[in-house]
């Protein structure tokens, strides 16, 4: 079974920090101290579901070197295509995921994290599912 303890981790951090951001006043320090934990828990959680799926992923290949040079939304296309991800719309989310974490490099504004918030219901949702299928290997 794959280790999914810094997983688990990063997940409660993320939520923690996505409760007490909507309880915090926009322009506070606490507004601020959780904005930059749920965007940096988000990253971090997104590249731990990125590993643990390459890692499920693995035995579907012909050698660990082919799973390795699998993109991140790769992971994702094959996770449906072998029917450990059930819906299409799953994937679609993932990649949305990713986009998003990738423009965080770019973007601390205001406006990145209003977005980053709303994906955060369905983001925390399709962790916990995935997180699931990692565990039942």
């Amino acid at each position: 079974m794959l280790n999914t303890e810094y997983l688990t981790k990063s997940l409660e951090t993320l939520e923690r920090a996505y409760t007490l951001i909507r309880t915090s006043s926009e322009g506070s320090i606490d507004y601020e101290m959780y904005r930059n934990s749920l965007v940096k828990g988000f990253e971090m959680t997104l590249e731990q579901c990125g590993k643990l799926l390459r890692k499920r992923l693995t035995p579907y290949f012909s050698s660990k070197k082919v799973a390795d040079a699998l993109t991140f939304k790769d992971l994702f296309r094959y996770a449906y295509k072998y029917s450990l991800i059930s819906e299409e719309s799953c994937v679609e989310r993932w990649m949305k995921y990713r986009d998003n974490r990738n423009n965080t490099a770019h973007d601390y504004g205001r406006a990145f994290v209003e977005e980053t918030l709303s994906l955060m219901d369905d983001f925390i949702n399709d962790v916990k599912n995935l997180k699931a299928v990692i565990e039942n290997e």
